[in-house]
This record gives C-alpha cells, sequence and structure tokens, in this order.
C-alpha cells in the first residue's frame, strides 16, 4: 500500500544537482516545501488515467509503467519511466486531467511536486523553464525512439529489443529480474501474449537466454543483437 515517507531535504537530494540546478535557494525551499514523497509497491497505481493533474511526478526510485486503453478496453503501454525521469512531462501542461495511468513495476519512490509552484518557477526562473522543455524534448525523444525501433521489427526482433532494453539501459547487467510479464511485454511491443510466450521460448531452446522464474540471463548477446537488428 503506498505510503507518505520521511521527507528529504531538497538541499540534500541526490537528484538536486539534476533537477533543480537552476533553482537558487529561496526557490528550491518553495519546491521543498510543496512537495511530498511517496513509497508504492510493485503493481500499484500511482496515477489514473482522467484523473485531475495537480502535481508533475519525478521518479526517484523503482520502475514504473506509462499505459493507456483505447476504445476497446486493450491495455498499451507507452513507455517504461526509470530513475531519475520526470513522469507525465508530455501532458502536464496542456491538459487538466491526466491522459494516461501510471503503474509501478517494483518498489517505487515518487516525488510529487504541487504544479502551481512549479509553473510560476517556470515563469521566474528562464534558465529553470529552459532546462524543463529540454527535459521534455528528452523524454519525447525516448518515447518516439522505442516506439520507431519496436515498430520496425517483426515479432522477434520486437522481444530482442526489449530484452537488450532492459539489459543494457536499465538493469546494466544481463543477467536481471525482468519486471514486466509476458502479457506486459505483449503491451508494450503491440504483440499476442502467446506469440510473446513462444518467442522466448523459441529463445531459450536456441540458448541465447535463460529464464529461471522471472529472471533472465542474456547467454548469447551477439545473436541477440542479430536478431534485434534483422528481425
Amino acid at each position: 500500500m503506498s505510503k507518505i515517507i520521511n521527507q528529504t531535504n531538497c538541499d540534500n537530494c541526490v537528484y538536486k544537482t539534476w533537477a533543480f540546478e537552476t533553482l537558487d535557494s529561496a526557490q528550491l525551499a518553495r519546491v521543498n516545501q510543496n512537495k511530498t514523497e511517496m513509497a508504492f509497491e510493485k503493481g500499484e497505481i500511482i496515477i489514473k488515467e482522467g484523473c485531475e493533474v495537480r502535481h508533475f511526478l519525478y521518479l526517484q526510485k523503482g520502475l514504473a509503467k506509462l499505459h493507456k486503453e483505447d476504445e476497446s478496453g486493450r491495455e498499451h503501454i507507452i513507455s517504461i519511466a526509470q530513475p531519475l525521469d520526470f513522469i507525465g512531462l508530455l501532458n502536464v501542461f496542456s491538459n487538466t486531467q491526466h491522459s494516461f495511468s501510471l503503474t509501478a513495476l517494483s518498489e517505487t519512490i515518487i516525488c510529487f511536486v504541487d504544479i502551481e509552484v512549479l509553473t510560476n518557477l517556470m515563469k521566474e526562473n528562464g534558465d529553470f523553464a529552459l532546462d524543463f522543455i529540454k527535459k521534455i524534448s528528452t523524454v519525447t525523444d525516448r518515447i518516439i525512439s522505442s516506439q520507431v525501433a519496436i515498430n520496425s521489427h517483426q515479432l522477434k526482433g520486437r522481444v530482442a529489443h526489449i530484452l537488450l532494453l532492459f539489459a543494457d539501459n536499465v538493469y546494466g547487467s544481463d543477467t536481471y529480474n525482468l519486471p514486466i510479464n509476458r502479457k506486459e511485454i505483449s503491451e508494450l511491443i503491440n504483440m499476442s501474449t502467446e506469440n510473446v510466450i513462444r518467442t522466448l521460448s523459441e529463445f531459450r531452446k536456441e540458448n541465447i537466454i535463460e529464464i529461471e522464474g522471472t529472471q533472465i540471463t542474456i547467454k548469447n548477446k551477439d545473436r541477440l543483437k542479430k536478431i534485434e537488428r534483422l528481425g
């Protein structure tokens, strides 16, 4: 169950230099006074599509999925949020309601900052506003690049892409616990769950990967990269 945790002073936050380095001490104090840090367990909904936008969210620890339902009720995963990500920048200034849901994929800590405070700081501090625009562009570029990479491949290439994404960009290790299940992989790469299961089984039989529960070990990375490239 989600809970408010011990509040970290922004002056002592390890992410201060990355997130708020352009704010002066008084402005940083305002952020500190208008934020809440909350811990979420795996599977907990952090924000729900359609809810009012009141905060911008900063992911301090863990992983979370941004997902959205289509008109038929089918869920689509937009992207996987990682530590240091500002979540929801794509619509936080353009909509009064969240256009997607956010769910924790692991034990996750989110910092909620009042949206009015952020808006006022951007009006006051041009450098801070410019920095935020750059971060919005970075988030947009990453989502677009990921979707293009996925959509340009066939099934095996898409699954290989996801396995390599977690190994190289999330965990920095060829052995890791896959944070999403087979159904969620299918929602991320827009393929059926059955096809995902079959492809993972084929990779295992071909000794490309090893699967032990949720743990994935990439045993033949060159082969997996070739499948991603050609698949």
